[in-house]
């Protein structure tokens, strides 16, 4: 289960590896334990658009010194799943993903960049969609398919993100899921799922769902279909409720569905200072039946507001009111039994996709698929050049070296990443913090007493939000278009 490497001091602490998880019909699953698992996560992209970097090799996940004090603080929040919008395939990832790896969390990984071929536009796609592209995208897949903490890609985000981009952008987004999800089977140990990001326009949400999840006839076609389904929502803002907040429409629309779904962003930041009352709902009966969890935007506070930690450029941070109202709400629930639910032994099928399955005038309803284009089944087949490989390493140091506040100014001593058990998922209470000087609150144990920003939207018609770490720790190499 977990790679060894000698690249690191001898002495230095051995990563457990989390479990990887399986789709299996309507939920993530655990196969081990045959337990469903509820996405607890928060979009990680430090520095927002701006921090993307590809030519220095800055990405969020390239300097393990910023990783470790993220991941110690996501622990202590009760996190288990980062949202990563833009990763480097050429920058060495290892010890980012050890350390994620060994706090129990998992990454969720949009293969896509802001930057001009490097994803798949909302006007005019077919400009976009060529061999180039995919063997970016590719380099992707193969510097994360070999953590056992990557728990799936998204092959898009926002990419539809009104009426008129239903019109042309349906099938070269099933295409490239299909591209994607044929390179996992060739080559790589294990599924992975592949899905799409989806924004909350109702208008074409549901159209947008059912174009990506009906099945094609025969085996070969459905492997265009998608093994999972999100969407960015924030239609719950503030004190509301399940009704007001439009959650009941969703649940509607979604009943009968054939693979996961979940928010892969929520957490409106009007009013502000946020008090995320949606959480209780999102994790409780009325939810979990059809949504596995959610994604809470953001991590990082930028310029749109929207942050749970302040950094600065030397490495140090504070925490904001948001972080602990969140971990408010995510100490008010038992997670051991809501992570300990069972998968039922009855499936939904998916529905044969059928021109009547579209409701929306001008939204795409032709089923037929770009074919490859061309060099990119070579690709498929062949694999890419100079693939990037990963692999989970040793960590020899815990401790966090930037000093880090909490909300009230205090400092947090002893801030240290808990590695976990082999097979264990980071919940709230795993990592409980060690106290502050200055009479502060302490980092606590989880206990209920203790719209998009532009960086969201779609970039070159992509959707792509862009991030990227303070500093880059290693190259791996470049790879050859």
């Amino acid at each position: 289960m977990l790679l060894q490497t000698a690249l690191v001091a001898l002495g230095a602490t051995l990563a457990a590896a989390v479990q990887p998880l399986e789709v299996q019909d309507q939920f993530f699953v655990n196969p081990k334990t045959g337990n469903r698992f509820q996405i607890v996560g928060v979009a990680y992209q430090p520095g927002g658009s701006a921090g993307y970097d590809e030519a220095s090799g800055r990405d969020p996940l390239s300097d393990p010194d910023i990783c470790l004090r993220d991941a110690a603080l996501l622990q202590i929040l009760g996190v288990n799943t980062i949202r990563v919008y833009n990763v480097n395939p050429n920058v060495n990832h290892d010890k980012c993903a050890s350390i994620f790896n060994a706090a129990g969390m998992y990454m969720v990984l949009d293969v896509n960049s802001p930057l001009v071929g490097e994803s798949l536009t909302s006007y005019h796609p077919w400009e976009s969609y060529y061999a180039a592209y995919l063997n970016r995208t590719f380099a992707v897949v193969e510097a994360f398919k070999d953590y056992p903490n990557t728990l799936a890609f998204f092959s898009g985000n926002e990419v539809l993100n009104n009426e008129e981009t239903g019109a042309d952008v349906p099938p070269y987004v099933r295409a490239v899921t299909r591209d994607i999800k044929n390179y996992v089977k060739k080559h790589s140990t294990r599924p992975i799922p592949v899905g799409y990001s989806a924004a909350d326009v109702r208008d074409i949400l549901f159209d947008t769902y059912n174009y990506f999840q009906c099945t094609l006839d025969g085996d070969d076609g459905n492997m265009s279909r998608g093994d999972i389904f999100a969407l960015n929502s924030y239609s719950w803002c503030g004190d509301s409720n399940f009704k007001k907040a439009k959650y009941d429409e969703l649940v509607n629309g979604f009943k009968g569905n054939a693979v996961p779904i979940f928010f892969s962003e929520y957490g409106c930041n009007t009013p502000s200072p946020r008090i995320f009352t949606e959480v209780s709902t999102i994790y409780g009966n009325q939810m979990t039946d059809v949504f596995s969890g959610g994604v809470v935007y953001e991590y990082t506070q930028e310029d749109n507001n929207f942050g749970l930690v302040s950094m600065k450029t030397d490495g140090s941070a504070q925490l904001r009111t948001d972080y602990d109202d969140l971990k408010k709400q995510y100490g008010k629930l038992d997670f051991t039994t809501i992570q300990a639910q069972k998968a039922p032994s009855s499936s939904n099928k998916a529905p044969v996709c059928d021109e009547k399955l579209i409701t929306t005038k001008g939204f795409n309803s032709n089923f037929t698929l770009p074919v490859p284009p061309p060099g990119a089944q070579a690709l498929i087949d062949d694999g890419i050049k100079h693939a990037p490989k990963g692999q989970i390493v040793k960590i020899d140091n815990w401790k966090v070296k930037f000093t880090v506040k909490n909300s009230d100014g205090s400092v947090i001593t002893n801030l240290a990443v808990k590695p976990l058990a082999d097979d264990t998922i980071n919940s709230p209470g795993s990592n409980t913090g060690s106290g502050t000087s200055g009479g502060g609150s302490g980092t606590g144990t989880g206990e209920p007493d203790a719209t998009p920003s532009d960086d969201a939207a779609p970039i070159t018609g992509a959707g792509v939000v862009s991030a990227a770490a303070m500093s880059i720790f290693a190259v791996l190499g470049a790879f050859i278009m």
